[in-house]
C-alpha cells in the first residue's frame, strides 16, 4: 500500500486539531542523597519553598532548603522506596491540608488523612488550605474582651482567658497540663450544646505532638465519654511518626482552625506540646545541615513558634468577628522557665499558666501557681460579676502564702493575721477542683463570693469542699431562677449580694447543725 505525503500530512493535521489532552509542566530532578527521612535533589531550578515534591511510588516530600545547586527536602513517609539516582518531579502546589466542619469528631494525621479507622472523609478542592497561612494584620484584629470560660475556678477567677488570646500552659511533666486542656474542651459544650453545626458552638482542636499513641487514645476516649468529641478535632502526630510530620502537625491544626475562624466561628486550639515540636524541628533541620545555635536549636526556632502563635486572633466585625484562641503547652525540666524554648514561647504569648510540681504533690489540683501565672488580657476577658468578686483574689492568696510561711515560725499571731490565714486556707480549698468536672461561671461566682465574704470562716477546713458541693446543689435545686439571672445578666449588684448572703447564712446553719 502506497502512502502519499499529502495524505499523511492531512491525517496528522486532523489528529493535531482534534487533540484535547492537558499539558502539565513540571520540573524534573535527580535524587543525590537520601537517608534519615531527608533527601537532596539536583535539577529542580524553579522549585518553590514548601512545595510538595513527587518522589514516585506514592512518596511525597517537602522542599525546605533551596540552595544554589540542590534542594533539601524532608520525606512525608518512608524513605525505603526512594533511591539515589531516582526521579523527582515538582507538583506546582504548596503543602496544604483539608479543612471544614466535616473533620469534627475525627482523628487525623498531619496531612489531614483520617487515622481513626472510621473511613475516608469527603472533601472538595476548595476545602484545601496551605498549612502556613498569613496571620491577621493589626487593622483586621479586635481587642480580646470576650471570655473563653474554662470551667476551672482558679483560671476563670485569677488568670482569665479571652477569645483570640494566646495563653501558655507551662510546667513539668505529670503536673496536669493536658487535664487542664481537656477540662476546657469539655466546658465548651455549654456554648452550643455540643452541636458543631450550631454557630455559637466553640470548636476545639487538639494537636498531639510527639506523645505516646496510648496517651492520644486516652484523650480521645475521655472526650467521647464526656460527649465532647462531636465538636473536637484531634490532629495526631505521635512519637512513632517522622520528625517532619511532628513539626508540621501544629501548622495543619492551625490551618483547620483558621478556616472556621474566617467563617465567623470561634475556635480554641491546643498544641501539646511545643517543646516536642521544637525537638522534631531541630532533628529535621540539623539533618538538612542548617547550622545549630543555642542549645543546638537552629536559629529560626523562634520564627517556628512565632509564626504559628501569631495566627491566633480575634477578628474585627468587618472580617466576620471570628476568633482562634491558642493554648500552647511547654514542658519544663525541673521547673526551669529560663530555658531557651520556654523563654521564647513566654515572650510570644499573652500570659502563662504555671503548674508547679510541689503544689501538685501537696494535693492542690489544678496545681496553678497564682504568683507566677498571669493573663495579660486580665479583667477584659471576665464577666462583670466575676471581675467584681474575684478582683482581689490573687493579692489575697499571695498575702496568705506570705503570712502562712511567717506563721510557721511564730505562735503569737494577732487577730487580723489569724483571720487572713483562716480566709486564705478556705479560699485555697475552694480553688481545688476534681478533673473532668468543669464548673459553670454563675456557680463559680456564687461559691467564690461565699468564700471571699467570710461566710466560710466558721466552717471547719476539712468540711469546706463538702460544703461547696452541697451549697451549689442547694442553689441549683431551690434558687434556679437566681442562678439563671446571674448567668444571663452576668452582673453583680448589692441587691444580689444581700440575697446570696441570706441564702448562704441559712444553708450554713443547716449544714453545721
Amino acid at each position: 500500500m502506497d502512502l502519499k505525503p499529502s495524505e499523511v500530512a492531512t491525517v496528522l493535521k486532523e489528529e493535531i486539531e482534534g487533540f484535547q489532552g492537558k499539558l502539565q509542566k513540571s520540573s524534573v530532578g535527580t535524587v543525590l542523597m537520601v537517608g534519615d527521612g531527608v533527601a537532596r535533589v539536583h535539577g529542580l531550578d524553579d522549585c518553590m519553598m514548601s512545595e510538595l515534591l513527587d518522589f514516585g511510588n506514592g512518596v511525597f516530600g517537602l522542599a525546605l532548603n533551596l540552595e544554589e545547586d540542590n534542594v533539601g527536602a524532608v520525606l512525608l513517609g518512608s524513605d525505603t522506596k526512594v533511591k539515589e539516582g531516582g526521579t523527582v518531579r515538582t507538583t506546582g502546589r504548596v503543602i496544604s491540608v483539608p479543612t471544614g466542619l466535616q473533620i469534627c469528631g475525627r482523628v487525623v494525621d498531619s496531612l489531614g488523612r483520617p487515622v481513626d479507622g472510621k473511613g475516608a472523609i469527603a472533601f472538595k478542592d476548595t476545602d484545601y488550605r496551605p498549612i502556613e497561612g498569613r496571620s491577621p494584620s493589626v487593622p483586621e484584629r479586635e481587642p480580646v474582651k470576650q471570655p473563653l470560660q474554662t470551667g476551672i475556678k482558679a483560671i476563670d477567677s485569677m488568670i482569665p482567658i479571652g477569645r483570640g488570646q494566646r495563653e501558655l500552659i507551662i510546667g513539668d511533666r505529670q503536673t496536669g497540663k493536658t487535664a487542664l486542656i481537656l477540662d476546657t474542651f469539655i466546658n465548651q459544650k455549654s456554648t452550643g450544646g455540643g452541636d458543631p453545626n450550631n454557630p455559637e458552638q466553640v470548636i476545639c482542636i487538639y494537636v498531639a505532638v510527639g506523645q505516646k499513641q496510648s496517651t492520644v487514645k486516652a484523650v480521645v476516649e475521655k472526650l467521647e465519654q464526656c460527649g465532647a468529641m462531636p465538636y473536637c478535632i484531634v490532629v495526631s502526630a505521635p512519637a512513632s511518626t517522622d520528625a517532619a510530620m511532628q513539626f508540621l502537625s501544629c501548622y495543619a491544626g492551625a490551618a483547620m482552625g483558621e478556616r472556621l475562624r474566617d467563617e465567623g466561628r470561634h475556635v480554641v486550639i491546643a498544641y501539646d506540646d511545643l517543646y516536642k515540636q521544637a525537638l522534631a524541628y531541630r532533628q529535621t533541620m540539623l539533618l538538612l545541615r542548617r547550622p545549630p545555635g543555642r542549645e543546638a536549636f537552629p536559629g529560626d526556632v523562634f520564627n517556628l513558634h512565632s509564626k504559628l502563635l501569631e495566627r491566633a486572633a480575634k477578628l474585627s466585625k468587618a472580617k466576620g468577628g471570628g476568633s482562634m484562641t491558642a493554648l500552647p503547652v511547654v514542658e519544663t525540666q525541673e521547673g526551669d522557665v529560663s530555658a531557651y524554648i520556654p523563654t521564647n514561647v513566654i515572650s510570644i504569648t499573652d500570659g502563662q499558666i504555671f503548674l508547679e510540681s510541689s503544689l501538685f504533690n501537696a494535693g492542690q489540683r489544678p496545681a496553678v501557681n497564682a504568683g507566677i501565672s498571669v493573663s495579660r488580657v486580665g479583667g477584659s476577658a471576665q464577666t462583670p460579676a466575676m471581675k467584681k468578686i474575684a478582683g482581689g483574689l490573687r493579692i489575697q492568696l499571695a498575702q496568705f502564702r506570705e503570712l502562712a510561711a511567717f506563721a510557721q515560725f511564730g505562735s503569737d499571731l494577732d487577730k487580723a493575721t489569724q483571720q487572713a490565714i483562716t480566709r486564705g486556707q478556705r479560699m485555697t480549698e475552694l480553688l481545688k477542683q476534681a478533673q473532668y468536672g468543669p464548673v459553670p461561671v454563675e456557680e463559680q461566682v456564687a461559691i467564690l463570693y461565699a468564700g471571699s465574704s467570710g461566710a466560710l470562716d466558721s466552717v471547719p477546713l476539712a468540711k469546706v469542699q463538702d460544703f461547696e458541693k452541697r451549697y451549689l446543689a442547694h442553689l441549683r435545686a431551690n434558687h434556679g431562677d437566681l442562678m439563671e439571672s446571674l448567668r444571663k445578666d452576668k452582673k453583680w449588684s448589692d441587691d444580689l449580694a444581700k440575697k446570696f448572703d441570706a441564702i448562704c447564712e441559712s444553708f450554713k446553719k443547716e449544714f453545721l447543725g
